[in-house]
C-alpha cells in the first residue's frame, strides 16, 4: 500500500503542499496535503485591490489494512475537527474543503454505507464569509473499487485516474 500512497501523493504534489507523517489529535496519518488559491482583481495597480477570493483544501491520507465503522467514524471526526480549526472565515474566504482519502485493503459493507452517507457543510455568516464542505473518498484494494460521499467525487475521480483498471464501483454522486 505504501507504493500506492506514494503514487497518489505524486499526483497531488503538482498543486498541493505535501507533509509526511502527520499527527492529528494523537492519531498518526502517513501524509497530508494543503492547497491554497488566491485570486485578486485590481484597479490600475496591485495596490488597489477591488476584490479577492481564497480557496483552501486540507487533505488527510489514511492507509489501513481493514476499515470498519468505528475506525472510520473516529477518523472522520478527527480530520473534520482538524480542518475546521484551520479555516479562518473572512470576506475574502470563498470556500474550504476538508478531505479524507482512505486506502484500504478491505472495507466493511457498513463502512462503505457510512462513506456514501457522510455529509457535512458549514456556511459562515450566511455565506458572506464563505463555506466549507467535508469530502471522503476511499479505495478498496482487494476489489479495486472506489467510493465517496457526494461531495467527494473529485477525490474519488483522482483515485480512479491513478488506480482504476476499468472496473469501477459507482457509489455516491457522479
Amino acid at each position: 500500500m505504501q507504493d500506492k500512497l506514494n503514487r497518489l501523493l505524486d499526483a497531488y504534489s503538482h498543486l498541493y503542499d505535501i507533509e509526511r507523517d502527520v499527527e492529528i489529535a494523537g492519531s498518526h496519518y502517513p501524509a497530508a496535503a494543503t492547497y491554497f488559491l488566491r485570486d485578486e482583481n485590481y484597479l490600475i495597480s496591485k495596490q488597489h485591490v477591488l476584490s479577492a477570493v481564497e480557496q483552501h483544501e486540507y487533505v488527510t491520507f489514511l492507509v489501513i489494512d481493514h476499515l470498519d465503522v468505528p475506525t472510520l467514524k473516529k477518523h472522520i471526526e478527527l480530520t473534520k475537527q482538524a480542518g475546521l480549526s484551520r479555516i479562518h472565515p473572512s470576506k475574502e474566504h470563498m470556500c474550504s474543503f476538508v478531505t479524507l482519502v482512505v486506502l484500504a485493503n478491505t472495507i466493511d459493507p457498513e463502512a462503505k454505507k457510512l462513506i456514501v452517507r457522510t455529509r457535512y457543510r458549514k456556511n459562515y455568516r450566511m455565506m458572506f464569509h464563505g463555506w466549507m464542505e467535508y469530502h471522503v473518498a476511499a479505495m478498496e484494494n482487494s476489489t479495486n473499487s472506489f467510493l465517496s460521499n457526494p461531495a467527494g467525487r473529485e477525490a474519488r475521480r483522482n483515485l480512479e485516474q491513478n488506480f482504476g483498471s476499468g472496473k469501477k464501483e459507482k457509489k455516491g454522486a457522479n
